[in-house]
């Protein structure tokens, strides 16, 4: 879809097509002054980021992001179930049949225990039967664990507070499973932004982990998750026609226009008298297009490198942050006994290349077939190991088939009827100590001297759908401000 002719508001440019870059354009048609001109920017030639559904033996498989939480820190509904219920997907939205996961520890597969945040306890005895606390640290000083505006790796305090065991068992495989990175590089604000909260009050961690789930209640029988019945792109499809739908009769009526252009990749920015000028194409054939405004809904560092030419400060501290690779390899499995799990974890320490399962048909009831074929997926990759995946993927599925079959400790697997490997790679932001200070810090720059250019995306805010719709409405409210809009 080319670019829509100019209207009588203001043009509006966000730069990359990901969920929140999508969630960005659908918050600027709402609320974009009347004749606004809004197009998005796409690199690669589909919209969506890492949310991408494929097929396996005929079944519909999330070859990216495979689910979303259903309520936001408040225990509201979150960003990701609002945008699927404007989008009309509300009633299309499913939840996992089994909740229960497991961890690979010494060959044998064990329920994760409960009561615990992204595995830190709040009750020693629920976890001693996988890892052994060191009970006599998490002692009462009388003092906050964490001052007003202190942050530091998760492991740090977990191994200062409960021991060793607890981090390379419990915590470590489940940041490992979320960021493919590990607990002794992880900033504690932003991956666990509740439990830094309550470590600024509390004066134990266990204490600090009992009082973030108190803040967050949740009903009994809740679902904590969601996905689409027929795969996450759906959400994605139906974003982009609710986009590009026409809102009014012409140009006369003063409706918003949204275009949306694939394979144009942004190469420069710079600033106008009257807003941006952006460089889109290849060098040899480049294409300026000018606006009044720009949502940059990149990963950091391609951000960063835009930034270099308008912001240097902004640019430096965006372009800090590092990035992890994976790989996702998906079998499809004949009449393969899997244990009555949504899936498990591998610490580090058992040495295999597969770091976390999900077991799509057991987990998820709408995937279950009536001929008994198992549908699982395995992540490969851990930060600081990408040398691990420079293998093709024939070796990689191998590998990741023999490594499950050990894993689960039980009869053989069969051999797959059909397989994927999925790459990502430089896709899981590593969010080291202070990087919530940075990203302000980087925000208050652009805000002050650029208000009309705005930064939304895993890479500022977090990784999960939720977080990232909602990075993407705030950077397009902040647009809307600074173009003398309203927000309301």
């Amino acid at each position: 879809m080319e670019t829509p002719s100019r209207d009588t508001g203001p043009r509006i440019a966000v730069v990359g097509g990901g969920l929140a870059g999508l969630a960005a354009a659908l918050r600027l048609r709402e609320l974009a002054p009347a004749g606004s001109v809004i197009t998005i920017y796409e690199q690669s030639g589909t919209l969506g980021g890492k949310l991408r559904t494929g097929t396996i033996a005929g079944s519909p498989v999330e070859f990216g992001a495979e689910a979303f939480l259903t309520r936001d820190p408040a225990g509201g509904e979150s960003a990701a179930v609002a945008l699927a219920r404007r989008l009309g997907l509300d009633t299309e939205l499913v939840h996992p049949a089994t909740g229960q996961a497991g961890i690979a520890l010494g060959g044998r597969l064990r329920p994760v225990p409960g009561g615990t945040l992204v595995g830190v306890p709040g009750d020693l005895a629920k976890v001693a039967a996988l890892a052994r606390p060191a009970a006599d640290r998490d002692h009462d000083a009388g003092r906050p664990l964490l001052g007003p505006d202190e942050d530091l790796a998760v492991g740090e305090l977990v191994r200062r507070r409960l021991g060793d065991e607890v981090v390379d068992r419990l915590v470590d495989p489940m940041l490992g499973g979320v960021y493919a990175g590990r607990a002794d590089t992880l900033s504690l604000a932003t991956t666990m932004p509740a439990l830094a909260r309550a470590a600024r009050t509390q004066t134990t961690l266990t204490g600090a982990v009992r009082a973030a789930q108190a803040a967050a209640p949740r009903a009994p029988g809740q679902p904590v998750f969601a996905t689409v019945a027929g795969g996450l792109s759906r959400l994605v499809t139906a974003a982009a026609e609710a986009l590009v739908s026409p809102t009014g009769s012409g140009p006369e009526a003063g409706h918003t226009r949204v275009g949306i252009r694939l394979g144009a990749a942004v190469r420069e920015l710079t600033r106008t008298p009257t807003g941006w000028r952006l460089v889109i194409g290849p060098t040899r054939d480049p294409e300026a297009v000018e606006v009044e405004a720009v949502v940059l809904a990149l990963p950091a560092r391609p951000a960063a490198r835009l930034l270099a030419s308008v912001d240097v400060g902004a640019g430096a501290l965006v372009g800090r942050l590092d990035y992890a690779s994976v790989a996702l390899v998906t079998l499809a499995l004949p009449a393969a006994a899997l244990p009555d799990l949504s899936g498990f974890l591998v610490p580090a320490s058992e040495g295999t290349l597969t770091k976390a399962a999900t077991f799509f048909t057991t987990k998820w009831g709408h995937l279950r077939r009536p001929d008994g074929l198992a549908l699982l997926r395995a992540s490969v990759g851990r930060y600081g190991e990408e040398h691990l995946l420079q293998r093709d993927d024939a070796e990689l599925t191998a590998t990741v088939h023999r490594e499950l079959g050990q894993l689960l400790a039980g009869p053989a697997l069969p051999a797959p009827v059909a397989s994927h490997v999925q790459r990502w790679g430089g896709a899981l932001p590593q969010y080291t100590p202070g990087h919530l200070d940075r990203v302000s810090a980087a925000r208050n720059m652009l805000r002050t001297a650029h208000p009309t250019l705005a930064l939304a995306g895993a890479g500022y805010d977090g990784v999960g759908m939720p977080v990232c719709v909602r990075s993407g409405e705030t950077a397009a409210e902040e647009i809307v401000k600074a173009l003398g809009g309203t927000t309301v």
